[in-house]
């Protein structure tokens, strides 16, 4: 157990030096622009273009084990949906953010650095995956749930056009399929341009984990949502749980991969479900309340969980 206590310590240790940046500076969020834009569009997409150029092709198709992921954490969002329906008396908006923050993991900003810290290289695959195609479905249902329950008055042609935009143009995806036709055909920029790469990827995680606690040093809630007594549960252990039985069940599949898909399966909520909340101006407060909340008691979870990878022999 100390081992692993020891190895995420400096993981969740960023966060926190950017939460007490944030709190001892009082730096509002607004002041993170150029470091999230440099995060966002530079420093993961060259993360995730860097571990995928360098992938051997046939690892990149894998598409029972997306298949299956992608299945599992649709359940989890469907199941947390249901409860929200049933305890809020059918209120389809705010029962859509409750799907998303039981289901919505912070695979962005915590997800590659984490996976590739516990199992080494052999993460960077999945992790891509992961990332690319979760993120697709929830790009999806989040405005088709609300297009349902009446927030969204685009037409059904200009819905789903803003949903392809979102998705062909978010910055990770975009890395991610450079990534895969640098692999297919075989292309290896030059000297300079690989090592400007190294640096930018290099850079990810811990700017992301700096700004990802000064972001949580700035979230006020007001009061805990009653919602929190099912959707915390579910996010930090029923999801990595399903995902395993999933994973399990349809497989075989390589033992890092699965391991690297319960590990992103246990992280908390995506600061993505704040944002699908203000756009849609519904369970904002309460939204902001589940990534704090889930956030801070990821750290016991994340560390008993890798204590179960651990034991596993999964461990790197």
């Amino acid at each position: 157990m100390l081992e692993i206590i020891g190895l995420i310590a400096p993981f969740f240790g960023l966060i926190a030096v950017g939460g007490i940046a944030g709190r001892a500076k009082k730096l509002p969020v607004s002041e993170l622009g150029w470091l999230n834009v440099f995060v966002v569009y530079i420093a993961l997409p060259a993360l995730f273009f860097s571990l995928l150029s360098e992938t051997p092709v046939e690892k990149l198709t894998q598409w029972s084990f997306i298949a299956t992921n992608v299945g599992m954490t649709f359940t989890v969002a469907a199941v947390t949906f249901g409860l929200g329906m049933l305890f809020s008396r059918g209120k389809v908006a705010d029962s859509t953010i409750q799907g998303l923050a039981g289901a919505y993991g912070n695979i962005g900003y915590m997800g590659p650095g984490l996976a590739l810290l516990v199992f080494g290289p052999e993460a960077a695959v999945p992790v891509a995956l992961i990332f690319c195609f979760e993120n697709i479905m929830h790009f999806t249902l989040a405005p088709a749930m609300m297009a349902l329950a009446g927030r969204d008055t685009e037409s059904p042609a200009r819905l789903a056009l803003t949903v392809v935009r979102q998705v062909v143009t978010h910055p990770f995806i975009v890395a991610v399929f450079l990534g895969v036709a640098a692999a297919v055909t075989g292309w290896e920029p030059p000297a300079p341009l690989a090592r400007l790469i190294d640096y930018l990827a290099q850079a990810a995680a811990p700017c992301a984990l700096f700004a990802m606690g000064v972001t949580l040093a700035n979230r006020r809630t007001r009061g805990v949502p009653g919602a929190l007594g099912y959707i915390v549960p579910m996010k930090l252990l029923g999801h990595p749980f399903i995902m395993l039985a999933g994973l399990t069940f349809f497989g075989p599949f390589d033992p890092v991969w699965v391991g690297t898909a319960v590990l992103l399966a246990a992280l908390p909520t995506a600061s993505n479900v704040f944002v699908m909340a203000q756009q849609f101006e519904t369970w904002v407060d309460q939204a902001s309340a589940s990534i704090l909340v889930t956030t801070l008691l990821s750290i016991v979870t994340v560390t008993l969980l890798l204590y179960g990878i651990e034991s596993a022999g999964l461990l790197q």
